[in-house]
């Protein structure tokens, strides 16, 4: 019997073994990986499942963590193994005798069964659990975070990475005989393993304070994994770094909106560009494979590819998209916010950029900005290419109601200025029934030069920075990276476009921003990387941030189709509307679920003008305890959007978790007074002019002004986040100067949502889009540079 030892030569490839993070039933969260339906390689027709996670504590001085091993009956035994290779590294081996679970901790020095490996101690946990089809062994592993092996008679010792750590795994099927010789001896024979693989282990993601609750878990669902992981990470103190450094004149974190115009454009300029993304592939174009539905199995084209399938992303089994580290919606893949949103596009009105909303006077004009936005990304009305429009009923519907208010009816973008009393079909960032967008532009055109790399699944850290002058940026990437660290030329230049939460994130981890969230970071898995304490930067990230506060009324009306709520149309749409999209990509498919646009101006009791615009929509979520037809259910969400007041604040947590401290609606109560009353003259008449309209939320137990006082704040969250890192004249009310360079630093910049500092007209899509591409000019413009 032989024991492969062959895993070591397999560092380069672990980009094919990704991690991922999960919940269980008790909401206690592992790292690791979740293996479904992989095929016995002794017998092609039998299939098993295999999920191995840990969970450690915040305090990184602990030498112990949680782990969790699920499998399919017809594995024999499984071995966990803390390192990259079997050889020398702590194993974790685990079988079962009748329902009961049999481990130990091993180590493999030869081609033999591994002996016995005394000093760490396993406990199993009362989580742990058996049933028809699975078992799950979770345990509680202390001192075990360093083993010791003899080399040459010297022994060495290694110990696991504090964030992030190359690991893998072995198991033996039921197709091989005698995997264990003595299934009641912990110490027993094994037979080889039938399978193995090697992954990165996500240990940072797998820190939580609920660590020390997760000993007393009670808890024995069986959670079985629906689909296989997401993340790739690497480091290992066992092995050291292979990659050769190769600086860069500018390193852009963050594969977002921001990030790719940047990347595209400043590669244009012939500068050597490095691109880090943490997520992976997004549409088919990326290389994205996984979330295909499956009547669109013959195209390729993933969920967010399709855009009627926008919804659906809400309801999905296993979310992966969604970043992790947020109480608040943000798609951690590539294309960031762009491939997960409704692709609402409205170019923003010149008058959007004006001083009165915190921009400098040298940011006043962006028509040149958005014309070359328009000339790589021209907005579609209708969106499907037959050029028609379906499922238009909503549209139909209140064109009649607003007509009456004495709203005009626009096609929208022909004029960005005119937002005052005004309606329209909206206008879309999709393409021939495809989702557009920055994928498809920029960083098609950016990926074409030699001078361009991008990085998948790469996460940063922190910035590596020497006072005022950053040298590169700390990630997790030790494949491709020589000890994770990305590096700039002489006079190289990082640009940060990891969104509202994610720069403001990496600064406070660089040790940039207020005191009290630089002590987060102190408290943090990641406290070393902060520079010394004298070299700190107290800037306002986090603060002055504002987004749409929100207000959902939902209607009835006999005319509507509500396509059945968008709930079936992963597995089971219509076969028409499937079949159209699937042979043309037009159709119901070719646009996501928005069917109706307005705006209006509001005059404030402050003697401010805010802006409110609309967006309706067929389907919706009533809350009512009447009686209503749930076939023909329709929504209008009103926002609140340029000219709002209200300003919060953003952070994070000593889990590096970011949220909201300060919640940024309603603050000043001109803002509510100013909605409310928009609301209340858009819907004024509405039924004597929709005949058969009922609305049903709030219904008719609840008045309008009731409605609105105890809406939940949190549920005003419309997720066009900006403000974070805000442009301005001086470091006191703003983190980036008039060029987005961070105040003292020398090259640190920023690019995205988070430089925008009043709320836009409209959805912030385009906004975002035409501040990346005045920015980026302005950067390139500046001197000093690469």
């Amino acid at each position: 019997m032989k024991f492969s030892l062959t895993l070591a030569g397999l560092l380069p490839f672990i980009g094919q073994a990704l991690a991922v993070t999960w919940c269980d039933s008790a909401n206690f969260c592992y790292s690791g990986i979740r293996k479904t339906a992989l095929t016995d390689p002794q017998n092609p027709s039998a299939t098993f499942d295999l999920t191995i996670g840990a969970a450690y504590p915040t305090d990184t001085t602990r030498t112990e963590f949680i782990g969790e091993i699920v499998a399919t009956k017809n594995a024999n035994w499984v071995g966990y193994d803390m390192g990259g290779s079997m050889a020398n590294n702590l194993m974790i081996l685990v079988w079962l005798n009748g329902n009961n679970f049999v481990y130990s901790t091993r180590m493999a020095t030869d081609y033999v069964t591994p002996p016995v490996y005394s000093g760490p101690v396993v406990t199993q946990l009362a989580a742990s659990t058996v049933n028809a089809t699975h078992w799950k062994f979770v345990f509680r592993c202390q001192n075990c975070t360093s083993w010791t092996y003899n080399s040459g008679g010297t022994p060495v010792t290694t110990t696991m990475g504090t964030t992030s750590q190359v690991q893998s795994y072995g198991i033996c099927l039921n197709s091989t005989a005698s995997c264990v010789t003595s299934p009641t001896s912990a110490s027993s024979a094994l037979q080889q393993h039938s399978y193995f693989d090697i992954w990165g282990q996500d240990i940072a993601s797998g820190r939580t304070s609920a660590y020390d609750l997760m000993l007393g878990s009670t808890s024995t669902t069986l959670s079985i994994p629906a689909s296989t992981s997401t993340t790739r990470t690497s480091s290992t103190t066992s092995a050291s770094s292979t990659a050769i450094p190769t600086p860069y004149d500018y390193i852009i974190v963050g594969g977002g909106p921001g990030g790719i115009i940047a990347a595209d454009r400043i590669s244009q300029a012939g500068k050597k560009v490095l691109l880090l993304e943490r997520g992976g592939p997004s549409t088919k174009e990326t290389g994205g494979t996984r979330e295909v539905a499956p009547w669109a199995k013959s195209t390729g084209l993933t969920r967010f590819d399709i855009p009627g399938l926008f919804e659906n992303m809400f309801g999905a089994d296993d979310p992966w998209w969604w970043c992790k580290d947020l109480t608040v919606f943000g798609g951690c893949l590539l294309g960031g916010g762009t491939v997960i949103n409704g692709m609402l596009y409205f170019p923003p009105p010149t008058y959007e950029f004006s001083s009165v909303y915190g921009w400098p006077s040298e940011w006043s004009n962006p028509t040149a900005a958005i014309a070359q936005l328009l000339a790589r990304l021209p907005s579609y009305t209708p969106p499907s290419s037959d050029n028609k429009y379906y499922l238009d009923q909503v549209y139909t519907l209140l064109k009649s109601h607003f007509s009456k208010k004495g709203y005009s009816e626009v096609v929208i973008n022909d004029n960005r200025d005119w937002k005052d009393s005004i309606y329209g079909h909206p206008a879309y960032n999709f393409h021939n029934g495809i989702r557009s967008g920055v994928t498809h532009t920029y960083l098609q055109t950016a990926k074409a030069r030699s001078n361009f790399k991008l990085m998948l699944y790469t996460y940063a850290h922190s910035v590596v920075r020497n006072g005022a002058t950053i040298t590169g940026v700390r990630t997790n990437n030790t494949i491709d990276l020589p000890n994770g660290i990305a590096t700039l030329t002489p006079k190289g230049r990082v640009i940060l476009s990891s969104g509202v939460y994610g720069t403001a994130r990496i600064l406070f981890t660089s040790g940039i921003g207020p005191t009290d969230m630089i002590q987060q970071v102190n408290q943090s898995a990641v406290a070393s990387y902060l520079p010394p304490w004298n070299q700190y930067i107290n800037l306002p990230v986090g603060q002055y941030v504002s987004d749409n506060p929100s207000i959902n009324l939902v209607f009835t009306h006999p005319a509507v189709d509500d396509f059945e709520n968008w709930q079936n149309i992963w597995d089971s749409p219509r076969t028409a509307d499937a079949a159209q999209y699937v042979a043309s990509q037009t159709g119901v498919f070719a646009s996501s679920s928005p069917r109706f646009n307005f705006w209006k101006a509001l005059w404030g009791a402050d003697g401010k003008t805010r802006w409110m615009q609309g967006t309706a929509r067929p389907g919706g979520w009533p809350s009512t305890e009447q009686s209503f037809n749930t076939t023909a259910v329709f929504t209008i969400t009103f926002y609140l959007s340029l000219g709002i007041t209200s300003r919060g604040r953003i952070g994070i947590n000593s889990d590096l978790k970011g949220f909201p401290l300060v919640q940024p609606w309603f603050q000043d109560p001109n803002d509510k007074s100013a909605l409310l009353k928009g609301i209340t003259d858009a819907i004024a008449d509405m039924k004597t002019n929709l005949p058969g309209l009922v609305m049903i939320t709030p219904d008719n137990t609840t008045t309008l002004s009731a409605f609105v006082d105890a809406y939940d704040k949190a549920s005003m969250n419309s997720n066009h986040w900006v403000g974070s890192t805000r442009i301005g004249a001086n470091s006191s009310v703003a983190v980036v100067d008039t060029n987005c360079k961070v105040f003292n630093t020398n090259n640190l910049f920023v690019l995205d949502a988070g430089i925008i500092p009043s709320q836009p007209m409209s959805n912030t899509h385009a906004s975002v889009m035409t501040a990346a591409e005045m920015g980026v000019a302005r950067i390139l413009a500046l001197t000093g540079g690469a």
